[in-house]
Order: structure tokens, then sequence, then C-alpha cells
């Protein structure tokens, strides 16, 4: 390959570039000003954002014609949560606490983006989230980093399989954005994030590691700085963490612009410099700028970056492209009558009906739920008959196609149902007729369903929300309807946890069905129905106010924690007009169920390395119902050699039980799980007392103490 060759395989263009899918002659504005010349186009190494089976087929035919040496191209796309058929968002599916069906939704959507031609997919962003105001939770699975590293587990091994080679089924998966994204400074998208080399490893890096544990394939940048540095420029991160600390030697690929974007964050004079810093950094592809191919070339021959830097990035790509069998068939699985059965179907949308159900978190119930058949329903508010259920990442999903709250309901209820439809005002605004209408379809109620939230648009990348209540208008109508005094079920669509201030004083009920995708009004009527039982719980808390924020369960105690014994009234850490706590803590979700907790136990006072001790607990449905609960370990350390969190979660276990029925739950808990970084960022146990928690959620519990001897 010759040098100018070996750069155009660094960038990462959109599909407007490219002959033989119908989108040439597009390129506009933004994408014009890049100054792509064809003969980079024709030596690219990879498209963002196609999918589609014929379309595939035809770009990658046209290029291959074009391109010297026959090097095809790779397919990249965002699929997130589902490719046609969608399932619930990232945070949803986080509130499932089912590894195998949140593994069964990437291996779908693999399969469906697969037989559509696409090769990797973005997917899966880990990024710890401890900020609601930041749009892109919904991308995430939570506040914890042991729950998000099983989640990035299972994620990967849906998508990419045990053999990706051989799976034609399978896609190559990009774990995102490398690194602690989610802490970005007051919520905001794209902003500084300033932590400790032990912070990092200890919350933010376990997720990231973890999918490449479970053999990820590639990594993206993050917007963000780290220690004062772009993370797409930070030599520190990228090439002595992540390839020689952990020894990733798959791509590396920056997020959109980001290569460019170190001019603006101050670390680069100009393109050139943007360059020599990334590929030093260790960068593979350049997404959607072109430092790479005007810069890269003329800094080998100044002697500026060595061409071997070069060599190893092109390499890495096109063992990716071998590994995929691109060389073999450069069209993979893309099969356009294969895609015809395969995409959208039956089986997939059960699947997703499945997690639908399980991601849904049942936050409050005052005898409410489930509804009665016989009473008259009235359905209300913007999400009644709104088919935007299908989250911020779902751009190959058919909104027209989901299934609204009125359709589930009004299937499950059949013909001679007692149901009335009133939409009683949009998502931000609302006429007079719309209220009244509203007003009238309640007081012809005897229950009043009210479906309320946010627009997919308040959500994902560049959504970040300062306010983070439900918009007034909906605020309003829900008081308007409080007014008639009959009990009110709210069912909330949105993608970040909520000041629910004025819903939740007013509600009688309220079931967090989140965005679920293209199942969600089958999915949320059978909840509300209770031809399902709620059994999602909280992986992100509800804050109380937007000003507690950030508020997270494993937070530290400081040295005048509110509460201890000998705590003075005033001066302690906490705030004179709101709790501390939230409103609703991490793990939280109620059932239709009852469960009782027995009295729990350990096997010994004393753990070792060589000895565990066992944790056991008796569980009973007291309820009428059959119901899963999810028994939830944390544990406290008592005397660290930096402070600890006042809980972190070791382990959980899910039981079904049936009414009356008692399920003996265990939990072996190893010294390894004692670790923790250090301050000279050793990871290690120290001995000392500890104390074990077992119960339904983050915030009620039995205490049971030991101790580490070493």
């Amino acid at each position: 390959m010759t040098l100018d060759e070996k750069v155009a395989q660094l960038i990462q263009l959109a599909v407007p570039f490219y002959e033989g899918a119908g989108g040439e002659g597009q390129i506009t504005g933004p994408m014009d000003s890049l100054g792509i010349t064809q003969d980079t186009v024709h030596n690219s190494g990879s498209v963002l954002g196609m999918a589609g089976a014929q379309d595939v087929i035809d770009m990658q035919r046209t290029h291959l014609s074009h391109n010297r040496l026959g090097i095809p191209l790779l397919m990249m796309a965002d699929i997130v949560h589902g490719f046609k058929t969608i399932f619930p968002v990232p945070l949803a599916i986080g509130c499932s606490w089912d590894m195998e069906l949140a593994e069964k939704s990437a291996e779908i959507a693999a399969r469906e983006a697969s037989v559509s031609g696409v090769h990797v997919t973005y997917a899966p962003m880990v990024d710890l989230v401890r900020d609601p105001r930041w749009g892109r939770v919904v991308e995430s699975t939570g506040e914890d980093p042991y729950l998000n590293a099983e989640f990035a587990r299972a994620f990967v091994r849906g998508f990419q399989g045990q053999d990706l080679s051989g799976d034609y089924d399978r896609v190559a998966a990009c774990v995102k954005h490398f690194a602690a994204y989610g802490a970005a400074e007051a919520g905001r998208d794209y902003n500084t994030v300033d932590l400790s080399d032990r912070q990092l490893r200890e919350f933010y890096l376990p997720a990231y590691k973890a999918a490449l544990d479970e053999g990820c394939e590639m990594v993206m940048t993050s917007f963000n700085t780290v220690d004062g540095i772009p993370a797409t420029g930070n030599q520190k991160l990228m090439r002595k963490l992540l390839r020689e600390e952990w020894g990733f030697n798959g791509v590396l690929i920056s997020d959109w612009g980001a290569v460019k974007e170190l001019i603006a964050h101050g670390i680069a004079a100009d393109e050139s410099e943007a360059a020599y810093k990334a590929i030093r950094a260790g960068v593979d592809i350049e997404m959607m700028t072109a430092c790479y191919v005007h810069h890269l070339a003329e800094l080998v021959e100044r002697k500026e970056v060595e061409e071997p830097l070069i060599d190893e990035a092109v390499l890495r790509i096109l063992q990716l492209k071998q590994k995929l069998g691109l060389f073999d068939n450069p069209y993979r699985a893309a099969d356009p009558e294969r895609e015809r059965e395969i995409v959208f179907s039956d089986a997939h949308r059960q699947a997703a009906r499945e997690l639908a159900v399980k991601s849904c978190v049942l936050l409050k119930n005052e005898g409410v739920l489930p509804l009665s058949r016989d009473r008259k329903i009235a359905l209300i508010g913007p999400f009644a008959s709104n088919h935007d259920v299908l989250g911020p990442w779902s751009w190959t999903g058919s909104k027209e196609a989901a299934v609204t709250l009125a359709e589930g309901l009004g299937s499950k209820l059949g013909e001679k149902a007692k149901l009335v439809i009133a939409e009683g005002c949009g998502i931000e605004s609302a006429t007079k007729a719309q209220l009244q209408e509203a007003l009238a379809a309640a007081r012809d109620a005897e229950t009043i369903v009210l479906a309320l939230g946010e627009h997919t648009d308040m959500n994902g990348e560049a959504a970040c929300r300062a306010d983070i209540r439900l918009p007034q208008v909906q605020l309003e109508l829900l008081r308007e309807l409080r007014a008639l005094n009959k009990p009110i079920v709210v069912v909330l669509f949105n993608g970040r946890p909520l000041d629910l201030h004025g819903v939740y004083e007013e509600a009688d009920a309220i079931l967090e069905a989140w965005y679920p995708g293209s199942e969600a009004g089958n999915a949320v009527a059978e909840l509300l129905l209770g031809e399902a039982n709620p059994s999602g719980r909280l992986t992100m808390s509800f804050p109380y106010s937007v000003g507690q924020v950030p508020v997270y369960y494993n937070a530290f105690n400081t040295g005048r924690p509110q509460g201890a014994p000998d705590a003075q009234v005033r001066y302690v850490s906490q705030y004179l007009d709101i709790p501390n706590e939230p409103l609703l803590p991490f793990g939280f979700g109620l059932s239709y169920s009852e469960f009782e907790y027995g009295e729990a136990s350990l096997s010994s006072s004393v753990i070792t390395e060589e000895a565990p001790i066992k944790l056991t607990v008796k569980v009973t449905n007291k309820g009428a119902v059959a119901g899963v609960e999810t028994v939830q370990l944390y544990v406290r350390d008592m005397s660290g050699e930096v402070v600890r969190p006042v809980k972190e979660l070791k382990a959980f276990r899910q039981v079904n039980l049936q009414p009356g029925e008692s399920a003996e739950i265990q939990f072996v808990l190893q010294e390894e799980q004692l670790r923790y970084y250090h301050s000279d960022l050793s990871h290690e146990s120290d001995a000392g007392e500890f104390i074990a928690f077992v119960g339904p959620n983050s915030s009620t519990n039995t205490r049971l103490p030991f101790r580490l001897e070493k």
C-alpha cells in the first residue's frame, strides 16, 4: 500500500460520500468543507451509518471497483438497543437486572443488523452515570460499576457471540465512550471531566474493562477531557492504559469530529497538530474529520510521525476486516431476501415485549393496580396514542410500527372495553379544547390512566436539561384531573430519572415505563392489567430535587454525616430545605407481590483469602400472585486506606416465587470482592471490620457485621 492509501484507510466517512447506494451527490455544508477528494473516498476504510442489505451490496460492489487493492469497506452504525425490532432503551434494560435477556436483545439486534449489511455496532455504551441532567444517561445501564460491568459483558456476548469469524449473524461490538464521559460537569454534554486516577479506576473503568475482557473488538474515544487532556489525544489513557496495561490490540475509533475538536479544546493549534496528537495517542480511525488525510503524509515526510505508527493502525483495521471475513466475502451476511424474513419478525418482537415487561419499574401503588377490567377507564395524556416510544437511538426502527398504549390496552380489553381515550395536552403545549375533552372523559370514568413523559428529543446526545421535571402543561393536566378525586395511574415514558414533584404526591400509582420499544403498548398493558407482575428495579436513583444532583447510593459518608449518633443538629453535611436522600433509591421497585425477608445469617464472622463466607437469607412471597424478587447484597468497608462508599453492590439474585412460596438465597462472599484501589493505585483489600447488607434495595436491608483477617 502507498502511504496515501494507508492514510485513507484511517478515515471514516458518512454515506453521502459513496456511490452505489443512492446517497451520492448530497455532500453539502460541513461535509463539503472537509475537502475530501474522490481518491480518498475510493481508498477509505469504513462507512458511518450504512444499513440495508441491497444498498450495502451496491455500495460495496461500487467501492471495490474503484479500490486498487480490492480492500472492502467496514459498515458501521449505531445499533444500540435494537435494529428494526427496538428493545427498551439501555437504562430500562438495566432496570431488568436480567443479563440473559440483555444478551438476547443484543443477539437479536446483531442478527437483524448483520443481515442488513452492518459489520460493526457502536455499542455497548457503558459510561457510569450519576447526573440525570445529562441526556445520555438513557444509553447507560446506571450508576453502579459492578452492575454496569455485568451488562457490558452481556451486551458484548450478544453482539459478537462465540465465533465472530464464523457466525455471520453477529457483528463486532465497539465499547464507548472511553473514558468517563458520564462524569461530564453539570450534566452538560461534551463538558469537562475532572477525576482522580483512583476514582477513574474505582468507578468508571470497570465496565470498559469488562467489555474488553469479553472480547470486544473496538473502542470509541470520548469527547471529554481526562486529567486535563481530551481523550482523543490522550496518550496516557489510550497508549499507556488501554494498549499497554490492558493489552487491547483492537481498533480505536474517535467519536464524530473528535480529532479536529482537539483544536477547540486547546491542545492543538491546527489540524496538523490534531492529527499528530491523535495518531500518537493511538487513534486508528478518524470519524468525520479529515486531519489525518490532509496532514499525516506530510508529518511522515517531515519525520514528525513515524510511518510504523500508521502501519500499526492500518493493520488493526485490516485484521478486523479479515476477522469478519470481508476479504473472502465483502458482502458478509447482507441478503435482501433473508433480510425480509428475519428483520422485525414475530419472534423478535416477542423478545422485545418480554424485556419491556421486565424493564418497567413500579414506583408507587396505593392499591390501584392492577386495573380492574370491569371499571371504566379513561386513558389520557400526550403518550396515550403516541408512537414516540422507541427512544433516541432507534434510527432504523419504525415509530409507526410501534404499539401505542391505547392500542395495547384496547387489544387487551377487547371491543366491549370500557375505555375512552383523550390526549389532554401535547408534550409541551396544550389547548383548552384538549383539556376539556380530557376532563369530560375523566368525569365519565372510574379510573384514570395518565400517560406522561418526555419527547424523544429531550433525551440522548446534546439533550441535557437543567429542569428535569415533566413539562409544565403535563403537571397542570394532572392537577386538573386530581381535582376530580378519582384514582389516577401515571405511566411515564422518559429517558432519565425525573424530579417527580407534582407527580409523586398527586398520583395513586406510578409505573416507570421508560421508552419500552416496539412492543411498548402491549408490554405496559400487560403490567397495568396484572397479566404480568412488575419486577424492574431502578439502576439510577431518582432525585428528590435537581438541587441534589449528583445523588447516588454509593457515596462517601463525610466527616460529619447526617443522622450519626453524636451528630449535631445543624453542623452536618445536609441541605436545609430538602432531604439528603433521593426520592427513590438505587435498587428500588415495587411488585404486586409482597416479599418478606427472614432473618439473614453469615456462615462465619471472619473472612480470609482462603476462606470465603456465606450469607443466607430466606425470602417468602406473602402476596396473592407469583412474582420475581431481586435480592441484593451490599457491603461496606468500615475503615479503608482511602474513604470507602457507604454501600457497594457486590451481588444479586433474582428469584421467582409462587404465592406462599419461600426460597433460601445464598451468596458466597470472597475476599477479592473486598478489594479496592488505594492511594498508590494498588488493588487490594485491608484487614478490618465490614458490614454486609441484604435486602430489596440499597436503602432497606439487614445489617450483618463481619471481619477480614489477613
